[in-house]
């Protein structure tokens, strides 16, 4: 099959919906093409949460299901077999955010170690996730950052934080399971850069299991990924990256204006783009020191990918490259893939309805955002649509 067209096969694309999901996913992503309604649902079902009025069936019916494998990771479990019969494999995501107390905390951090056990017993699940800030208060990573004092209260709440790191880190080692660490909010970044380091300076020994991740809209990436890199080789351990575009420029942005810093965004799409691709080249071209996942929607990056890999002679199955998007979408491009032998797996995000919906609601505010993206998911739905008939 001619590449350049791979992402343009909606058969395989879709071959594990049925008519009726077929017909749910064009009708909400008809839905999230449109700016005001995204909008007014978003406040809708904010407010419907609160008040708690009885909306959660509605939302499980619709947007939960499309984009979350369940509410529970034995819930998720019909959706991991599912994808698995077509080489795709599943990335549990537990999406609960925003807690602010240590019990939460812990929680978070035995639904990962339970999620690595799980995933030890699972072929479909070689790989777990997690946030920072599920172990942890950003205020805290943020004092750090800055070079901040913490007081005596703090410093055992951050030893707290670097326990729970390294219980999960361990135990993935132990398991042979790679651990993702999702990148957030530049102003905490520094100091959760700074634990996934030691992190991989005391794990990835022999090969990469802890994994940072790079922001590439952030235009600084570039240097720091060079940067660990050279201490990598220095100091005798394997670094672990995922690369995404990112997820917070809005916010970023804002920040930045009112405080009367810089920027830390690239100034442009554009740029953003070449800055990711330039980041995803390094590391193809640094394999023996630095393993990849690349965590995309953009067809042009994996296409790249698929072009570099392919003239230096890299295995498809090379576990050192992983592709990634999130369930629910880019599904041509994930399953064309997969059909091809290319590593790849999707982001299942679970948990209880209501915890969830910060998740949702960011999904359906970058679909919106991302020009081209919701069109191009919607005319490939299109397509299929016509292929079956319906």
């Amino acid at each position: 099959m001619n590449t350049t067209t791979l992402f343009d096969n909606t058969e395989v694309a879709f071959a594990l919906k049925n008519d009726s999901q077929l017909e749910r996913a064009y009708f909400l992503f008809k839905m999230i093409s449109y700016e005001p309604m995204v909008r007014i649902g978003t406040a809708a079902t904010n407010f419907a949460l609160k008040a708690h009025l009885p909306v959660e069936g509605l939302i499980r019916s619709t947007v939960f299901d499309h984009f979350c494998g369940g509410v529970n990771e034995e819930d998720c479990l019909p959706v991991i077999d599912n994808m698995f019969t077509k080489g795709v494999s599943a990335v549990l995501d537990y999406s609960v955010e925003g807690k602010e107390v240590d019990s939460a905390f812990d929680d978070c951090r035995d639904k990962i170690l339970k999620i690595i056990r799980f995933a030890d017993e699972k072929e479909a699940m070689p790989i777990v996730v997690f946030k920072p800030t599920g172990f942890g208060r950003l205020h805290l990573y943020q004092k750090l950052g800055e070079g901040k004092t913490l007081t005596s209260e703090e410093k055992e709440e951050w030893d707290r934080i670097v326990a729970r790191f390294d219980m999960v880190c361990k135990l993935a080692k132990e398991k042979d399971v790679e651990v993702l660490i999702d990148g957030e909010e530049s102003w905490m970044q520094d100091a959760a850069d700074d634990l996934c380091e030691d992190m991989m300076r005391k794990y990835n020994v022999t090969k990469p299991v802890v994994y940072n991740t790079l922001q590439t809209y952030r235009w600084d990436r570039f240097d720091y990924l060079k940067s660990l890199h050279e201490r990598a080789k220095a100091d005798g351990f394997k670094a672990g990256f995922k690369i995404v575009r990112g997820a917070y420029m809005e916010k970023e942005r804002k920040r930045a204006e009112e405080k009367g810093y810089d920027s830390p965004i690239c100034e442009s799409k554009l740029a953003t783009d070449d800055n990711f691709d330039t980041c995803m080249s390094y590391i193809l071209n640094n394999l023996n020191d630095i393993s990849l996942f690349i965590g995309t929607h953009n067809e042009q990056s994996c296409y790249l990918a698929m072009t570099m890999m392919d003239e230096k002679g890299i295995e498809k199955t090379d576990n050192n490259v992983w592709f990634g998007q999130l369930y629910g979408m880019s599904d041509h491009i994930s399953y064309n893939l997969a059909s091809q032998g290319y590593n790849v797996a999707k982001y299942v995000p679970f948990g209880p309805v209501k915890d969830v919906m910060p998740y949702l609601i960011r999904r359906a505010e970058e679909n919106t955002s991302v020009a081209g993206q919701t069109s191009r998911e919607l005319n490939l739905l299109k397509t299929e649509k016509k292929r079956r008939k319906l």
